[in-house]
């Protein structure tokens, strides 16, 4: 996931650790199997990618709190085709702020978008089977970016969609005319 405000990993872990610890002890379950779980409750918009050859339609889930764009897609075992993340900020971020795959399981593709949602960059990310965080990678952007979509890894290559692509949000926006 990202680095959120720049905060240090390991500083991150710590919190995380502690904040899943409280979780583990208010719900009476252990500790770990909150990375096991998909993200709950996060809302579903429907979108497309449009390319000069076409649309491709896809379900984004919407992350947009801090502690949902930590989360991610950590512990998702699969994810359905056509079905992704999207990763929405307030600001601009810069090219070296990027995301992880710590306690990811499935490889990713991840696009970098403008504030018009124009694809800056796509990289694709392997999931990371250190038990320490700080051990992962970093996928830095490359770009400067509002939004980012995590996708299944090869979906954007399969599907036509590179860099200068935009994403559209919003199923009135993506009709065949």
């Amino acid at each position: 996931m990202d680095f959120q405000n720049r905060l240090s990993v390991t500083l991150l872990m710590r919190s995380r650790c502690a904040l899943l610890c409280f979780a583990a002890i208010l719900a009476g379950c252990s500790a770990g199997s909150d990375a096991q779980e998909p993200s709950a409750g996060l809302p579903v918009v429907e979108g497309c990618f449009t390319t000069d050859s076409g649309m491709v339609n896809v379900s984004l889930e919407l992350a947009q709190a801090p502690q949902e764009r930590h989360k991610g897609l950590m512990g998702r075992e699969s994810l359905a085709a056509n079905s992704g993340m999207l990763f929405q900020y307030q600001e601009q971020q810069s090219p070296d702020h990027g995301f992880w795959m710590y306690q990811t399981l499935i490889p990713l593709d991840i696009a970098y978008l403008d504030e018009n949602g124009v694809i800056g960059n796509i990289q694709q990310m392997e999931p990371c089977k250190s038990t320490n965080g700080a051990r992962c990678p970093s996928y830095p952007a490359g770009v400067g970016f509002i939004v980012a979509v995590e996708m299944n890894v090869g979906f954007f290559e399969a599907n036509g969609i590179a860099s200068g692509d935009r994403l559209k949000l919003g199923k009135q926006n993506c009709k065949t005319r």
